[in-house]
């Protein structure tokens, strides 16, 4: 049998690439469609009609006041979540590369956050909020009653880039240091024999060479805390007064809670297109950085 052959290679992709295909054709693909579909319908989640209203959706979506007030907290929940996710991971990563006693203890420790289910995650630092540090400010402070962060609108979004960041950090902080790994130890000792300090070779010899570290790590975080929704539920729940709810929040609960599936699913997708440009923009911009450096 030929090997060239178009009946060969289909058969060959059919063995191995079939089964995956299937399934990711059945669990994104398929569902994407409909979900597109049901963003030019009335539907309500649970009847069986799904009447045909058009763009009526997108234009309910764009005058959603609420929608955007959450996408406009999202969108400063995850700068600011970025950017503390890769410092501390960036940090952790060259802590944990230096050579030090069981430093792949410390490895496995800073990575445990990350195995934690979202929600579990929530309610454990909920507690943390609610109790813990509510009856260690009582105790320092000597009065009868303190308030937890999560009580004030600013309080809540702090826990929730807090809780974020110490989930998301152990996760970059492994291709941090495999992007540590990977740069060839000479051209740091070279650096420093021609007249670097550390901190220039790192700036100037270390860091470039770890950009695809960072496009991947920044990257990931960026869509993490876009589609972010187990945290907020379960440690906000987009209390108080609903000034925590972010952007996945207010689709699912425009969705299933208040029945308005065609709208929330239209919500979803600029949500998702929202994402796909910010996280195309970020990948072109730091592999051209790349190619550059």
């Amino acid at each position: 049998m030929k090997t060239n052959k178009l009946s060969y290679r289909f058969g060959q992709y059919s063995m191995f690439a079939g089964p995956a295909f299937a399934l990711f054709l059945a669990v994104v693909i398929l569902p994407f469609l409909y979900g597109l579909y049901l963003t030019f319908t009335s539907w309500d989640g649970v009847s069986v009609e799904k009447p045909f209203v058009g763009l009526g959706n997108y234009a309910t979506a764009l005058a959603d006041r609420a929608y955007w007030d959450s996408l406009g907290r999202t969108v400063i929940y995850s700068v600011i979540t970025v950017v503390l996710v890769n410092v501390v991971a960036f940090a952790l990563a060259y802590a944990v590369t230096q050579g030090l006693k069981a430093q792949n203890l410390f490895r496995a420790g800073f990575f445990i956050p990350n195995l934690i289910g979202g929600i579990v995650l929530g309610y454990v630092w909920k507690f943390v909020f609610n109790r813990a540090f509510v009856s260690m400010a009582v105790a320092l402070s000597h009065s009868g009653s303190s308030s937890s962060l999560l009580s004030t609108p600013n309080g809540a979004m702090f826990c929730l880039i807090l809780v974020s960041v110490w989930q998301y950090a152990g996760y970059m902080m492994l291709i941090y240091v495999a992007g540590f790994m990977s740069v060839d130890q000479s051209l740091k000792e070279a650096s420093l024999i021609d007249g670097c300090n550390a901190r220039q070779a790192m700036w100037h010899v270390i860091v470039p060479l770890m950009r695809a570290s960072f496009v991947q790590c920044i990257f990931l975080s960026t869509t993490r805390c876009f589609m972010v929704y187990d945290i907020n539920l379960s440690l906000t729940k987009g209390e108080p007064f609903n000034s925590s709810v972010l952007a996945a929040m207010h689709v699912y609960n425009q969705a299933f809670v208040y029945k308005n599936y065609g709208t929330g699913q239209a919500e979803a997708l600029v949500l998702f297109l929202v994402c796909a440009v910010i996280g195309i923009a970020q990948v072109f911009i730091g592999k051209r950085g790349e190619v550059e450096a």
